[in-house]
């Protein structure tokens, strides 16, 4: 069986991360992608490191698409995308607001002459707020929502000035959501002939995956209990043999603190006085992680340990860097790592999917496109002749390059 998302076109006018992640995933559920890339190329091109001319950051969201660049200045750019755009099930941008309206490639300009089309704008704040002009990037859009404050709540004194996330979460939050309200505009599309243009904002994303957003937009004073199910007051221990762990929630939290005395078979912590309360715990925090250190000092095996953890109905995972992980067994028995062509001759390892379908069969990695690499091939499948593709490369309407940095070939 071929990929479920299989025969469905995707114009990708994305760049960077948010974008190209949220067609990316289309690409790996088997959707035909094909990227406009513009003559400046993509910005993740030039990313560190580098394998040959590859940057691997590009790679991994990119690997798999078709390639066209393009210079949507020249009108007959614009007619060769705009033919493109006639047969689209799907065309996601992530541009601020308006910068597709100046080639004639908005939605409504698509609309036009694509009634069916499911177009997807991911932007920082929307297309028609009073913000939507405004530059968007992950660490300043994570700054505005309180994601970066919270961050530096959750670390208080261990942090000696304020910084931010290592991680881009705003961006690739919002090109899931991007990748949700497509999958959902075409199961309407399928009820009802008609597409839609739907927007995507990652401020709002930011807002919508906080799990404790709720919580402190209450203002309730919980009286010393952590808020969301003490998750972010998870504890770091570590083991005899200097192997570090986590013990998901926190014994601050008076359930927690109940299943916590029962893992250790401690029942005599229940009535201790300094332990009676949320607040009393966190006065004496240091106290109490000592009496799990210590009983955690007795296990010189995980896997013993994993069992009474689980017996309490709490979880244990062992702190690992990247590598550590991908050399785990579990990597190996989901493919949660892949090989991916690196263009010079190797291959690159890159994150495998999250999914395994019961009776579809996803496609393999796919090769990361140079810039253009695809302009003949796809020019030619809409019947441009050789002699009008070789004028397009010779005035610059259509470009190419291997280097990232270099010049045009």
């Amino acid at each position: 069986m071929a990929g479920p998302l299989d025969g469905l076109r995707v114009i990708d006018f994305t760049r960077v991360l948010a974008g190209p992640h949220c067609t990316k995933a289309l690409r790996d559920l088997g959707a035909d992608v094909t990227k406009i890339e513009p003559p400046t190329g993509d910005l993740a091109r030039i990313s560190f490191p580098h394998v040959g001319d590859m940057g691997l950051y590009y790679v991994q969201q990119n690997a798999g698409k078709r390639n066209l660049s393009i210079d949507l200045n020249w009108v007959e750019a614009r007619e060769i995308v705009t033919d493109m755009c006639r047969e689209a099930d799907v065309i996601v941008e992530n541009f601020r607001p308006g910068t597709l309206a100046r080639f004639g490639f908005a939605y409504e300009d698509v609309r036009a002459f694509n009634p069916k089309v499911v177009y997807v704008s991911l932007s920082g704040y929307g297309q028609s707020t009073s913000w939507k002009n405004r530059p968007a990037f992950a660490p300043t859009v994570q700054a505005e929502t309180g994601f970066t404050n919270m961050v530096g709540d959750h670390f208080g004194d261990a942090l000696t000035e304020p910084r931010n996330d290592a991680c881009s979460h705003a961006d690739v939050y919002t090109g899931l959501q991007g990748v949700i309200a497509i999958l959902a505009a075409l199961y309407d599309r399928n009820r009802t002939g008609e597409g839609q243009h739907v927007d995507v904002s990652m401020a709002a994303t930011m807002m919508s995956i906080n799990e404790r957003a709720g919580a402190v937009l209450s203002g309730i004073d919980t009286d010393g209990e952590p808020i969301a199910l003490s998750a972010n007051e998870s504890h770091i221990f570590e083991m005899s043999d200097g192997r570090r762990l986590t013990i998901a929630a926190s014994p601050i939290y008076s359930p927690i603190f109940a299943r916590y005395c029962a893992m250790m078979r401690r029942n005599d912590l229940k009535t201790d006085p300094r332990f009676a309360t949320a607040n009393l715990r966190r006065q004496n925090l240091q106290v109490l992680l000592a009496e799990v250190k210590a009983w955690l000092s007795t296990f010189s095996n995980l896997e013993q340990l994993q069992v009474q953890v689980s017996e309490a109905g709490l979880a244990v995972g062992q702190l690992r860097t990247i590598n550590e992980f991908a050399a785990s067994d579990w990597v190996k028995e989901w493919g949660a790592v892949v090989d991916v062509d690196n263009r010079a001759g190797g291959t690159v390892r890159m994150p495998g999917n999250p999914w395994i379908f019961s009776r579809s069969t996803l496609p393999p990695p796919g090769v990361p496109a140079f810039q253009g690499e695809h302009n003949e091939e796809i020019l030619a499948e809409r019947k441009i002749s050789a002699n009008r593709i070789k004028d397009l490369q010779e005035r610059k309407v259509l470009l190419s390059r291997r280097n990232p940095v270099g010049s045009y070939d």
